[in-house]
């Protein structure tokens, strides 16, 4: 296969400092645009959404903590195990992470956010409004295991 080359559109500043796993809700960032690429239009008419989805890159994963394979989520044995594209671990193989928080404000090239799980430094490869458009049509199936990891997370 061949490679791809991201580059961050900026990052995240503020909010948690350390990845802990849960009490996510009420964490409130910064994602700041690089300047050296974007002017304030790149996030023009924004500020009319509720939410947003940014995808970031777990740039503090070691290498060695890669998962390709199964685990317990948490590492939590009580819990089954399961293959890494079946959990949302920060220990994936390309290190992605996508989360959906609430906008708070718009200005400049600052998008202030509520509930991104990103921890302060956190490089942003992404961000794209939330429509409703492209939410999941249908009911939402998962197993009791993946209600019981969220139930503290926010």
């Amino acid at each position: 296969m061949s490679s791809i080359v991201l580059h961050p559109i900026g990052h995240v500043s503020g909010g948690r400092s350390e990845a802990i796993d849960d009490d996510w809700g009420a964490s409130r960032a910064c994602i700041l645009l690089d300047a050296g690429r974007f002017t304030p239009d790149a996030l023009l008419g924004l500020d009319q959404f509720s939410h947003a989805e940014v995808i970031f890159l777990f740039d503090r994963v070691d290498d060695a903590d890669i998962t390709t394979g199964a685990r317990h989520p948490r590492g939590h044995s009580h819990w089954p195990r399961v293959g890494i594209f079946a959990q949302r671990g920060k220990n994936r193989p390309n290190r992605l992470g996508i989360g959906v928080c609430r906008i708070i404000a718009v200005e400049g090239l600052t998008l202030t956010v509520e509930g991104l799980d990103a921890i302060d430094g956190t490089p942003v490869l992404d961000i794209k409004p939330v429509m409703s458009g492209f939410s999941p049509r249908g009911t939402v199936r998962e197993p009791d295991w993946a209600v019981a990891i969220m139930a503290d997370y926010w």
